[in-house]
């Protein structure tokens, strides 16, 4: 086994489960006894969203102060600072509460730019002949990380209390401190200003596009089958993991695949048509079984246009690796965003239907960025 292969596949798992936790406690944070307002709940992202992009923007700078196993242990212990915030939030009361998770939710962003960032660049030194692959692979671990993490949150707290599962992410962010790490294969990457480049951003764009369109489906998957369509809440729930697990498990099998056997520049490139046609048919279907087929094979779509931008992208800026994964960590966050939140007063003008049916357009922007982001891989 390569050294270094552990810690960074294992801090992959880390990173998914830890970063769904609030997520997953929101029905908790609601309820006594800490009764919080939506206004209050939808508050905490903030920082988290902020958090994240401004780490990864600057993952780069430090790589070049630190080295790569001085960005990888930041990361890592940031992250393990906001689990010990949010396991002292579970001991305190009132507003304390509300700070602490804030705090909590800051770090957890920060800890999940920097640590992205070096993983995501780990992989694809790790196996330098397969980049895309180490990295679909990683990006997978996290995606499963995050479908279960909820399920072992929820068992924590039938059979102890919720505070049992971040505990145990605390510990094990400290174990992984202790893992051993690649050593730095190249020694004149570039950071800071330096790093950036131009010819960066189209795979930026392409990130930043394809975010709006996993957070149109992630995020609004579960009202638009629960609410929109009158079905009961538990199959709007299937329909949302059911996307991630598609992609999910699209990300494995296509990440195990040989590029002799399967051409990731035309899957690339294929998966833009593969999203517009989800778009397009999910608002014509009604029943409950078709709807959750659908957005499965949305979250198959989905599944390797972030990882592959990501592989070509740090393939086509070696001394700027670090600086690029960063640079697409942070892009995905902004993009998430925007799908998320963005659709809510879009819905004020037209209905999620139409919203879905327009949003097929994206492919346009993505088919073509694609193209061009692997034209020389």
């Amino acid at each position: 086994m390569k050294r270094g292969l552990s810690a960074v596949y294992i801090a992959g798992f880390l990173q998914g489960a830890a970063f769904v936790l609030i997520p997953a406690l929101g029905t908790t944070l609601r309820s006594a006894p800490y009764d919080m307002s939506n206004a209050t709940y939808g508050m905490l992202y903030f920082p988290e969203i902020i958090g994240a992009i401004l780490a990864a923007l600057s993952a780069g700078a430090i790589h070049k102060r630190l080295g790569s196993k001085g960005l990888f242990r930041l990361g890592a212990l940031i992250n393990a600072v906001a689990m010990a915030f949010l396991v002292a939030a579970f001991f305190s009361s009132g507003l304390f509460v509300v700070l602490l998770l804030l705090a909590e939710t800051l770090m957890l962003g920060i800890g999940f730019g920097l640590t992205n960032a070096a993983i995501n660049r780990a992989a694809s030194l790790l196996f330098a002949g397969a980049a895309a692959a180490a990295v679909t692979i990683l990006n997978a671990v996290i995606g499963g990380a995050t479908a279960v993490s909820p399920m072992i949150l929820t068992g924590a707290q039938s059979w102890l209390s919720w505070v049992a599962w971040p505990a145990l992410i605390l510990l094990l962010w400290f174990v992984l401190l202790l893992f051993p790490l690649a050593e730095d294969t190249d020694t004149h990457e570039l950071g800071g200003l330096r790093a950036w480049r131009r010819s960066m951003m189209p795979f930026a764009f392409a990130v930043v596009i394809y975010a709006i369109c996993e957070g149109s489906f992630g995020s609004w998957a579960n009202v638009l089958v629960s609410v929109d369509r009158h079905l009961p809440a538990a199959t709007g729930a299937l329909a949302l993991s059911l996307f991630w697990g598609g992609m999910t498990v699209a990300r494995f099998i296509l990440g195990s695949i040989p590029d002799r056997f399967l051409s990731r520049r035309w899957v690339y490139r294929l998966a833009p048509i593969g999203m517009a046609a989800c778009f397009i048919i999910i608002p014509h279907l009604l029943s409950a079984t078709a709807l959750l087929l659908a957005f499965a094979l949305a979250g198959a779509a989905c599944g390797i246009y972030y990882p592959y931008s990501m592989a070509f992208g740090v393939a086509a800026h070696g001394k700027e690796g670090t600086q690029m994964a960063g640079l697409l960590v942070g892009a995905l966050m902004i993009g998430e965003g925007i799908g998320s939140t963005g659709l809510g007063p879009l819905q004020h003008f037209i209905s999620l239907n139409q919203i879905y049916t327009f949003s097929a357009l994206w492919a346009i922007p993505l088919l073509w960025l694609a193209w061009r982001n692997s034209r020389q891989q």
